[in-house]
């Protein structure tokens, strides 16, 4: 298999490509939820958002986890791209000729990886803020925000490009992360 992730054939008819099994739809509905929670509604420091934050941080885990031992697409061997490949993808995509990808296209891998990693810190740092050794310390505190501010941007522009392709693409990509399969119009 290759580090692009493979494209897929798919069909205007029938139930479509199985491509994102129910942890990585979970994973994603949770991540949701829980950022818009913390980010946008629960005040920050606050029982509530701890524990909204252990939520989305075990997700996190199971989801690093499923990148490894899970379905095929959800591997990231499966769909994690080299930076060539990356560069071609966008070429493509900027021409009008980007390719239907099982999984994650490269661009969208690499944006899923880069905001998985803000979660990654945004957990980590959050966990530490509630210990002795790190409670109050300055870094720790403003390395958590910087991180979980970092991450708005970027799942606006995710949000964004995902509805853009939804409407006027040829596969409607919430639709397959709330059933699991791609499809053509």
């Amino acid at each position: 298999m290759s580090r692009s992730g493979p494209a897929v054939e798919l069909s205007r008819a029938g139930p479509g490509v199985r491509v994102w099994d129910p942890v990585v739809r979970l994973f994603h509905w949770l991540v949701v939820v829980g950022c818009l929670l913390d980010l946008a509604i629960l005040e920050e420091g606050e029982a509530p958002h701890r524990w909204v934050g252990y939520v989305v941080a075990g997700a996190l885990a199971v989801r690093i986890l499923w990148g490894f031992v899970g379905t095929e697409p959800a591997r990231f061997r499966a769909f994690v791209p080299t930076p060539a490949v990356l560069l071609g993808y966008l070429r493509d995509r900027i021409a009008g000729r980007a390719r239907i990808y099982r999984s994650h296209n490269p661009a969208g891998a690499v944006m899923m990886l880069t905001l998985m990693a803000l979660l990654a810190v945004v957990s980590i740092t959050g966990i530490m803020t509630t210990t002795d050794m790190f409670w109050g310390v300055g870094w720790v505190e403003e390395l958590h925000e910087a991180a979980a501010e970092a991450i708005i941007p970027l799942a606006l522009l995710h949000a964004a490009v995902a509805v853009i392709d939804s409407v006027a693409g040829p596969v409607n990509l919430i639709a397959a992360m709330i059933t699991g399969r791609k499809r053509l119009r």
